[in-house]
């Protein structure tokens, strides 16, 4: 079982440091390019990722509040959260009246159609279609 960790545990260090090197921004990687950083993890199998790790990026938390989804994104979009963006808000407040009114149309209509049923039901308004009598 030993054998197999000393083996295990320097492969998951490598995979680790390659997909940590792969997801880093390109202005985010230290002293060398990216693809440069690659090589090395790849190529030095032990002392490479260790390197990647301990010099090859920078690791305090962006200012601007980036996260890793945005960076592919080439920073687009600088909202976190949909109810952060203004824009959204808005479309939302201009949604919620668009549906009052059609809320208020049926209940105008219901209104309507409740009324005209009491004067049926009271014989006092015209009948339009009445039942055929047995």
């Amino acid at each position: 079982m030993l054998r197999a960790l000393i083996y295990l545990l320097p492969l998951a260090l490598t995979i680790f440091a390659f997909i940590d090197c792969l997801n880093t921004p390109e202005d985010e990687a230290k002293h060398l390019p990216k693809i440069a950083w690659v090589f090395i993890i790849l190529l030095f199998w032990i002392v490479g990722p260790i390197v990647w790790l301990a010099a090859g990026k920078v690791r305090e938390v962006p200012a601007d509040g980036r996260t890793p989804s945005e960076w592919h994104r080439n920073g687009r979009s600088r909202w976190v959260a949909p109810d952060d963006n203004p824009d959204f808000l808005k479309s939302l407040k201009e949604e919620n009246k668009q549906d009052e009114a059609v809320l208020k149309d049926w209940e105008a209509d219901l209104r309507r159609r409740e009324d005209e049923l009491r004067r049926r039901e009271s014989g006092a308004g015209p009948e339009e279609s009445a039942p055929p009598a047995p």
